[in-house]
């Protein structure tokens, strides 16, 4: 068998998700096809040569540990270390500047924009939602007036308007392959979701920005929001360690997908 470093940090916080739970699931049934080891990815440059793959999972946000991140990542690139996700994503793996990239290019995305000066190509929003570019799992995100705005001066953040939406629905990928799909109902209970079946529309939506970034392999989380009439725009293009939701599943999607990425693992090692 060949062995995995698994590298999650199981007793992270997060709004709405167990980290643990999913992790434990998950490796309960890598194991059946792998040697798995278990560690917490702020002492992972100790281990990089114990195993044949390692898979960076449910780790938390990095800008914790911001500083060992980033020598995580060149050690991994350096050494050409056998790691899934692939850091290769131009994303979340990389902070928030994908979004302005994005929208420059018009792609659909939440208006967003990082000057006060350009606040007003935004429409006319009563609240705007002011994100640090390196943040996750709702860091350093605050909902202001256009008038806080215009006294704190953010700089160096991103500004959107706070958006009415229907829901949010997000479309799961491993590699460049649609997996499943869940929505939220309820547009204030984030985590709360339910299986959605998307519709050929939805997954072209979701494909571009799959296929815009192009990493070499990974599970990539495609969050978006349907607007009132319909329209879907990208929220957030999770390409580092996206929460999977799996136990949400039916059990023979969560077969599928279980048995899909094994498949992808033993390619890779």
């Amino acid at each position: 068998m060949k062995t995995i470093l698994y590298l999650t940090d199981l007793y992270f916080e997060a709004n709405g998700r167990n980290y643990y739970e999913e992790d434990l699931f998950i490796t309960s049934k890598l194991r059946e096809h792998f040697n798995i080891l278990i560690g917490n990815p702020q002492q992972a440059i100790a281990f990089l040569n114990k195993a044949d793959l390692i898979v960076f999972r449910n780790t938390g946000a990095v800008i914790g540990y911001q500083e060992y991140f980033d020598g995580f990542v060149k050690a991994v690139q350096k050494q050409n270390i056998n790691i899934f996700n692939s850091f290769d994503g131009k994303a979340d793996i990389k902070g928030k500047q994908y979004l302005l990239d994005l929208m420059n290019t018009e792609y659909p995305v939440i208006p967003t924009v990082e000057h006060i000066k350009e606040i007003d190509t935004l429409g006319d929003s009563k609240k705007y939602i002011v994100k640090i570019k390196n943040g996750a799992d709702s860091i350093g995100m605050e909902i202001l007036t256009k008038e806080e705005i215009l006294k704190a001066k953010p700089e160096g953040k991103l500004i959107q308007p706070f958006l009415d939406f229907e829901y949010e629905v997000s479309f799961y990928y491993l590699d460049d392959k649609f997996q499943y799909a869940l929505y939220a109902p309820q547009k204030e209970k984030r985590w709360d979701l339910q299986e959605y079946d998307a519709t050929p529309e939805d997954l072209d939506f979701a494909k571009q920005f799959i296929q815009w970034n192009n990493i070499k392999t990974g599970i990539t989380r495609v969050d978006a929001c349907r607007m009132k009439d319909g329209s879907l725009l990208l929220v957030e293009l999770e390409d580092l360690n996206p929460f999977l939701s799996i136990e949400l599943l039916s059990e023979e999607k969560r077969n599928s997908f279980m048995d899909n990425w094994v498949a992808v693992l033993k390619k890779l090692t």
